[in-house]
């Protein structure tokens, strides 16, 4: 990997959290994610599990943990299980870990090949009364394809039928929202890149540039300091095209008088930074883009302040939709009347939530009902305004940090305001 080594404290860590969450008489399994077939013999590039990497820090295929807290023989309590390396291995792909390696990068002392994965496994699940299984639980996103949590939790419940299965990702959701200092140091340094990559391309922008060619600065900047590339697909989108929430084509010209929107993120060790800045492809906001822009800017602003310990989501958004309706107000895009016919009239103009949570993912895990906003948690905000009739979309997304003494912006030094913009394209 391209990312300095982590060392093994924080993965030591994070199980024992876990381990101490589990019910009684439990085992729980974790399979890394899938190799994905792409055409002939070619895969996808292969992206961990990340509740594995959370869990372990190994960054490779075929990789499996067991925690077993109460496992009569401690040598079982926890087993990685990693990827047989050899030589022909190493010559086509590269060396994988060894198990001294494994055993140095994990803090796992009991290491076997993952070949030997079930045949290892039979007699230490026979000890266990429950198993925790490992599922990717989104509200969002109902997997469409099988994958290796899925066909484990088949085999297990067709296996061992008088077994209770339970699920593990409740209790991983909890623990991973609340950073560990490690995984704050790791996302700081996602961002670092990422301001490298965004003072890049303010001075590279101009009329006349493509999209493409703005992304293609970014992910330069970004390997170059180690990140392992964008931690998503960017969105580089002028003009109406910003109007597109989702705008991945990245493929037309900016234009002069063109208002760029740019969305990106670094991963960085698989910890993950998000970004939104929007700038004049001429280096001057015009009146109206100003306008708007500061509207947003202003929502951005309140926003940060509604995000308090013990608040939720929902209840979050709604004040921030609150501000948004007044700013729309102002800029002549809903009126009050269109409020009192329809309190949601802003979703008009703003119609995507205000923040969410990240560090492996970028959306990553929360319980968007139940859990209230806490010490340790790293979010988003990021409000935005997107009028297709005049060709204007702007977003402006930090990413932050709730601490015991309130919030720290991982991106205050980041240019945000309309002058600093300005001066940093034109320098």
């Amino acid at each position: 990997m391209k990312y300095k080594n982590i060392g093994s404290e924080l993965f030591v860590k994070n199980r024992k959290k876990f381990a101490n969450r589990m019910n009684a008489g439990s085992i729980a399994i974790f399979h890394s994610n899938n190799e994905m077939p792409r055409n002939g013999d070619a895969h996808h590039k292969f992206k961990q599990n990340s509740d594995v990497f959370y869990l372990t820090g190994v960054d490779q295929e075929d990789t499996a943990l067991v925690i077993f807290p109460d496992c009569p023989n401690p040598a079982y309590r926890e087993m990685l299980f990693i990827k047989e390396t050899s030589e022909t291995i190493a010559v086509w792909d590269g060396a994988k870990l060894t198990p001294e390696e494994a055993k140095d990068q994990t803090g796992v002392t009991s290491v076997f090949w993952h070949h030997e994965f079930w045949n290892t496994m039979h007699a230490i699940i026979l000890m266990a009364e429950n198993i925790y299984v490992n599922l990717n639980e989104n509200d969002r996103f109902p997997n469409k394809v099988s994958y290796n949590g899925i066909e484990v939790a088949h085999h297990l419940q067709r296996t061992y039928p008088s077994h209770r299965l339970l699920r593990a990702a409740p209790i991983l959701t909890s623990l991973r929202t609340v950073k560990e200092p490690e995984e704050i140091a790791l996302i700081k340094e996602a961002t670092r890149i990422t301001k490298i990559g965004l003072n890049k391309i303010l001075k590279y922008t101009k009329p006349g540039v493509k999209e493409y060619e703005i992304e293609a600065e970014l992910i330069y900047e970004f390997t170059r300091n180690r990140a392992t590339g964008f931690s998503f697909e960017p969105i580089i989108a002028s003009g109406e095209n910003a109007c597109v929430l989702h705008y991945l084509e990245n493929n037309s010209e900016v234009k002069n008088g063109d208002l760029l929107l740019c969305d990106f993120g670094v991963e960085y060790a698989n910890y993950c930074s998000d970004i939104t800045r929007c700038f004049p492809a001429n280096g001057k906001f015009s009146a109206r883009q100003k306008e708007v822009y500061n509207a947003v800017l202003n929502v951005h602003k309140a926003a940060r302040g509604f995000m308090t310990v013990g608040k939720n989501l929902p209840s979050y958004h709604e004040e921030v939709c609150e501000v948004m309706s007044e700013e729309l107000i102002k800029l002549g895009l809903i009126t009050r009347n269109d409020m009192k016919q329809n309190p949601r009239a802003f979703s008009k103009y703003f119609m995507h939530g205000t923040s969410h949570h990240l560090g492996l993912d970028v959306h990553d895990v929360m319980h968007r009902y139940e859990s209230t906003f806490e010490v340790g948690n790293v979010l988003t905000i990021e409000p935005g305004i997107y009028i297709p009739e005049e060709g204007i979309g702007v977003r402006i997304e930090n990413d932050v940090h709730i601490t015991a003494s309130g919030i720290e912006d991982f991106m205050e030094d980041f240019p945000i305001e309309v002058d600093e913009i300005e001066a940093a394209m034109n320098s």
